[in-house]
């Protein structure tokens, strides 16, 4: 009987986020389009995209990088993820990521994870030359980022992530920092309650700045020239609150069903909130599928009011295969699906290793 109020109690807590949540004025939209390095906001691997990154509370291992670094204090050992996106199919536009997390002392993980978001060969093209046909350009963004979780007890995980971010385009180029931390308090008498806070992508103005600031002119009835360089305008990052709640119902065989709910606080776009629900059958397969709402998600991609390509919903899978039963090894293969308007949709697939 306890455990079935404890079921309703934690559903009542998801409804009551998303009552309170949608009730608000949704987001910063006023700022929208004025943040740069928005590739930040970009979920890069497979199994949390496929939940919608509503699994603030409930992330565990090398994944908590993206939006909980707390989670990250859970990896047993070692783990490895290959992730790549195909980012708005049709757009040419590739994600490929690569993670590294490995448990040091009896509480501490450090984690590495590099993030190269490639955009294809683009024409150049200038003012006598508008059609293009005097080559390409390929612009690259590539984030690289190091983590530190730890374990204080054995309901509470802190951790930090500190991002390098570049972004480069033939003759211009933009370097940054930024700093994510978060948190996750497990409790229930099966550690099955879930909460977790995660502010994300915090740090100092980026600015463009190279060759392609520079214009090389000659003065009027004189064969001399100069080079006058333009400043470029700074702009801030895409900072991020997450806050999330989650439970799980756990049945025999390592089997589980999991909801959960994650209310996000965007500084430069529309607040969202999003609501997932995770099946595991015996460790085995697991199902996962979300939608995150947004003023105006559901208009026509023509309305001003709808400011995101993306649809709301997220779905996919892993299959997982034990390497060693009694160290707990996996072998993996995750995937995600997210649509979208006027692309076909984004894909993503991951390999993941836990020894």
């Amino acid at each position: 009987m306890k455990n079935i109020y404890k079921y309703w109690i934690a559903i009542f807590l998801i409804g009551l986020m998303a009552v309170t949540t949608t009730n608000v004025q949704a987001g910063n939209k006023d700022r929208s389009g004025q943040a740069g390095a928005a590739e930040l906001l970009i979920n890069p691997w497979a199994r949390s995209s496929g939940w919608g990154g509503v699994n603030v509370a409930s992330v565990q291992g090398l994944e908590g990088m993206f939006n909980n670094v707390a989670g990250m204090a859970h990896t047993s050992k070692t783990e490895l993820i290959f992730s790549y996106t195909d980012w708005m199919r049709g757009a040419d536009i590739k994600l490929m990521s690569f993670g590294f997390s490995q448990r040091i002392g009896e509480a501490g993980v450090l984690g590495l994870s590099i993030m190269s978001m490639n955009f294809g060969e683009i024409e150049i093209t200038t003012i006598d030359d508008p059609e293009g046909g005097i080559g390409t350009f390929s612009p690259r963004y590539l984030n690289i980022a190091l983590a530190y979780s730890k374990a204080f007890s054995n309901s509470i995980f802190g951790g930090l992530n500190l991002k390098i971010i570049s972004e480069s385009i033939a003759d211009a180029s933009a370097q940054g920092i930024a700093i994510d931390a978060g948190i996750q308090y497990i409790t229930g008498e099966q550690e099955n309650i879930k909460f977790g806070i995660s502010l994300r992508n915090v740090g100092p103005k980026m600015k463009f700045s190279g060759d392609g600031y520079s214009l090389r002119t000659f003065i009027p009835g004189n064969d001399d020239q100069f080079t006058t360089t333009q400043r470029g305008a700074s702009f801030e990052l895409p900072a991020q609150l997450n806050i999330g709640v989650a439970y799980d119902f756990l049945f025999e065989h390592s089997t589980r069903f999991s909801l959960a709910g994650n209310f996000v606080s965007n500084s430069f776009t529309k607040d969202q909130v999003i609501f997932g629900a995770e099946f595991s059958f015996r460790n085995l397969v697991v199902l996962r599928g979300a939608y995150a709402y947004e003023e105006g998600i559901n208009a026509e991609i023509t309305d001003p009011e709808r400011t995101n390509a993306n649809k709301g919903f997220s779905g996919g899978f892993s299959v997982q295969v034990p390497l060693n039963k009694e160290k707990g090894g996996v072998f993996a293969v995750d995937y995600a699906y997210r649509p979208t308007d006027h692309f076909k949709s984004i894909h993503s697939i991951g390999i993941r290793f836990t020894l």
